[in-house]
């Protein structure tokens, strides 16, 4: 009986050994090999699902609110698709430039992040969803002119201390979608912002 189970043992070993592998492997690919890509979707599902918890928000406060806005989730999903590839090129220079994880450095980091990343990535979602939306040129520039300072200073709330963990804790694979878990959170504030709720 008991080299019964020590064979059930020796085999349920060797099974968790493969998943693992298989597992690990599995994660070294898509952190790896397949980084910008893994990246550029992540953006785009974590905005879309941003955008689900937002009209969950808003169907929760109104009874008599609409079905969800599977069009308005659609274009929120393709404009974070845009996002990825920037970001990801954008966090590549900020660790080659600076690589150490000091104080710093993590805090030059933030202020590029802020002054630069931050408003780009503003005005994408901006005239991104505007262009998906067939505003016009006029109705981009209006909206974003109004919404913009709001963003941006809420930005300046969120983004310093989710960095300061992001650049000193995390491993440069893991930076983008650290942050695009973040952003889901962020991006209810943004579809908020957007959808005027």
């Amino acid at each position: 009986m008991y080299s019964y189970f020590r064979l059930l043992h020796s085999l349920s070993n060797k099974n968790n050994c493969k998943i693992h592998t298989k597992v690990k492997g599995m994660f070294n690919t898509i952190f790896g090999k397949h980084l910008v890509l893994t990246n550029t979707i992540s953006c785009g599902v974590l905005m879309g699902a941003g955008d689900l918890i937002q009209q969950e928000i808003e169907r929760y406060r109104n009874v008599n609110s609409k079905p969800f806005d599977w069009k308005r989730t659609g274009r929120m999903f393709v404009v974070g698709l845009t996002q990825g590839p920037p970001q990801h090129i954008f966090y590549k220079f900020l660790d080659r430039g600076l690589p150490r994880r000091d104080f710093r450095s993590i805090s030059i980091k933030i202020i590029i992040d802020q002054l630069i990343a931050s408003p780009v990535c503003i005005c994408i979602f901006f005239f991104g969803m505007g262009y998906l939306e067939d505003q016009t040129w006029d109705e981009i520039i209006s909206e974003s002119k109004k919404k913009f300072l709001t963003v941006y200073l809420v930005d300046w709330l969120v983004w310093p201390p989710t960095q300061v963990i992001n650049f000193y804790f995390l491993k440069p694979k893991y930076r983008v979608m650290y942050i695009n878990i973040m952003t889901m959170l962020y991006d209810v504030f943004l579809s908020y912002i957007k959808h005027d709720v």
